[in-house]
């Protein structure tokens, strides 16, 4: 079957339906006023005056129900401004059996609790009035079938096509849709799980794991670093593990390990470098899970576990900046959180600047340079594209999907930022001032106020000659790219470019272009460097030397299928079909289907694929493509 995904059919039509229809929505939140601590407008919940410290979870995974059931007990601490107040949680689609309160953590008592009415973006409270003492609440609950968090994925929709697969993906907002909790990464706990599963299938979370345990359809986690709520994180399916090093591992479907456990050799490498960087890695392990192709990110940061797509297993570690990236964020994004979505630029921009250096430590300034390059490129040509208010590092995100603001914008200006500070006073300045950063907000949360503050304190106020070449207000609160943005450079991409003038002015046929030593970068920057459209004969003259359409490398194949449909070059449109019906990474998929949809033609035949693979996307970028074929941006 074209379509590896293949499970039951959803009509295309009545999935937009659902996803237009209109219900009451919950009163949202209100941005707290100038000056007053940070008020996270995604979320319900009251953390500052009940703030949940500790998580017990407990479910059963029913795969033929697509539904986790089970039990939350939440241990609660009042702050000072909450003698009276009542319990707020975020919820999301969940059916609520029944709410307990205990003054003990033992003995449980019915208590009255109330579900307010659903929001599309936020869901729903639940309010819960605490009697006086209570110190624990214990929710009973089930998950929905369109929870967002979760992806149930039949046998045929993984490698070993043996056995069913479930994951879950939280961030941002989606945490809420299986674990009624503060969904708001300003409030971070800990938490243990029991988790019941199929008898022949491994379950493993962002928690301490035993990739030895008996496989006997019960396991038990644990987490004692306190963490945000979307960084808690669940996979269950045949799942295999191969250790990489002292503390770093690799779990896959066994089919897919012995490729992934090769590509990832210099992980361990990776996790010693960056301690020399910026101090040491606190969360005792770090593995990662490479999950089945619909995994809609590239890589996400789930804390011991890292969760990756398998679009990453080039053969030739060429995309493990990926694994730099997610690693990375255990010292920013982990470690030190944004306490609301706006200020998601404090885990990406410091990660993405991070990834490089990591990059650079491992692979040499060559390719940590040339990937910056390319990072420039994606941030001009997204800001192109973008409204004003969305080229804001601290995006304005009221009323809105969190999701919206994961764009190029924080990771790769927010990088820039970082790099410019480290052009302006000095790395070895700026290392010293990273390090204590993160010393200094070892597991809390914080606001952009909060970064500026210890930055001015910190580094600024330190070198007032320095000082002025910074701009904060153009960096953080203004549009665009600043005008004194660092512009990284490559000699080796100066290279590539005068082999691309060489071949598209005819002066050499592709044969003759050197590129058997080229590195993935190096053949981004070679295709996008051509002109678009390009003449047919001129695609089918590259394909013909260099196999383009049928590339494995997942990065040189997207910019290729995107330049087919630029170019209307019809022989690759096979590839493209397979590739959007085989992969739901939602970086690629976002691009492709807004270039098809440019074109009468191109809609249609984006019509035609996304009815054969909507129902084997994550909900995350079915909803993404939803808002291309209907024509919202």
């Amino acid at each position: 079957m074209r379509n590896r995904f293949a499970r039951s059919a959803v009509l295309l039509a009545g999935a937009f339906a659902m996803s237009c229809r209109q219900e009451a929505p919950e009163p949202r939140p209100e941005p707290a006023p100038a000056g007053t601590a940070a008020r996270d407008v995604h979320s319900f919940s009251n953390p500052h005056e009940v703030l949940v410290k500790h998580l017990d979870l407990d479910w059963d995974v029913l795969f033929a129900e697509r539904a986790l059931k089970g039990s939350a007990v939440l241990t609660l601490e009042r702050t000072a401004a909450g003698a009276s107040a009542p319990l707020i949680l975020d919820t999301k689609g969940l059916t609520i059996e029944k709410v307990e309160t205990s003054a003990d953590g033992k003995s449980f008592s019915p208590a009255r609790f109330e579900l307010g009415t659903q929001d599309k973006i936020l869901g729903a409270a639940l309010t819960i009035p605490l009697p006086p003492g209570s110190t624990s609440v214990r929710v009973t609950y089930s998950t929905g079938p369109d929870a967002t968090a979760l992806q149930w994925l039949e046998p045929a929709q993984t490698a070993g096509g043996k056995h069913p697969f479930l994951f879950t993906q939280s961030q941002a907002i989606h945490a809420r849709s299986w674990i009624p909790l503060q969904d708001t990464p300003a409030a971070r706990v800990t938490y243990t799980a029991r988790v019941r599963t199929p008898k022949e299938l491994f379950a493993v979370m962002s928690a301490q794991n035993e990739p030895k345990a008996a496989r006997d359809g019960e396991y038990g986690f644990r987490m004692p670093q306190p963490i945000p709520a979307y960084l808690i994180a669940l996979a269950v399916g045949d799942i295999a593990f191969a250790p990489l090093g002292a503390r770093t591992g690799v779990y896959a479907e066994p089919s897919v390990l012995p490729r992934a456990a090769a590509e990832f050799a210099d992980t361990e490498k990776m996790v010693e470098a960056t301690e020399r960087l910026f101090g040491p890695y606190r969360w005792e392990r770090y593995d990662i899970l490479v999950l089945p192709p619909s995994f809609p990110f590239g890589g996400m940061e789930n804390p011991r576990l890292t969760f990756a797509t398998p679009t990453i297993l080039a053969g030739d570690k060429s995309l493990v900046a990926l694994v730099a990236h997610e690693l990375a964020h255990s010292w920013s994004g982990n470690l030190v959180t944004n306490a609301t979505w706006r200020d998601f630029w404090l885990n990406e921009g410091c990660t993405t600047y991070i990834e490089r250096r990591i990059v650079e430590e491992v692979y040499g300034l060559r390719r940590a340079e040339m990937e910056a390059v390319l990072g420039r490129q994606d941030l001009e040509k997204e800001i192109a594209k973008l409204p004003d208010q969305d080229e804001i590092l601290h995006v304005d995100l009221s009323g809105r999907d969190p999701d919206d603001g994961f764009t190029d914008v924080p990771y790769e200006k927010g990088a820039l930022f970082l790099r410019a500070l480290e052009e302006i006073f000095g790395r070895e300045r700026f290392d010293r001032f990273l390090r204590g950063y993160f010393d200094h907000f070892a597991f809390r949360s914080i606001t952009t106020a909060d970064f500026v503050s210890y930055l001015r304190k910190n580094l600024l106020e330190e070198d007032a000659e320095r000082a002025v070449r910074v701009s904060l207000e153009e960096w953080i609160q203004s549009p665009g790219i600043p005008a004194s943005a660092p512009r990284p450079s490559s000699d080796a991409f100066a290279r590539v470019e005068e082999e691309a003038r060489k071949w598209h002015s005819g002066r050499v046929p592709p044969e003759q272009i050197g590129t058997a030593a080229w590195t993935t970068q190096e053949w981004l920057l070679f295709l996008r460097g051509l002109p678009v459209p390009l003449a047919t004969e001129k695609m089918a003259e590259l394909d013909r030397a260099f196999r383009l359409t049928r590339s494995g490398n997942f990065e040189i194949l997207f910019q290729w299928l995107l330049m087919a449909i630029q170019s209307r070059y019809e022989p690759a449109y096979g590839r493209l079909d397979e590739f959007l019906t085989g992969m739901g990474r939602r970086k690629y998929l976002k691009p492709l289907y807004e270039e098809l949809v440019k074109t009468p033609e191109g809609r249609e035949r984006a019509l035609a694929i996304y009815r054969e693979a909507r129902a084997a996307y994550h909900p995350i970028s079915a909803e993404t493509v939803d808002k291309i074929l209907r024509g919202e941006r």
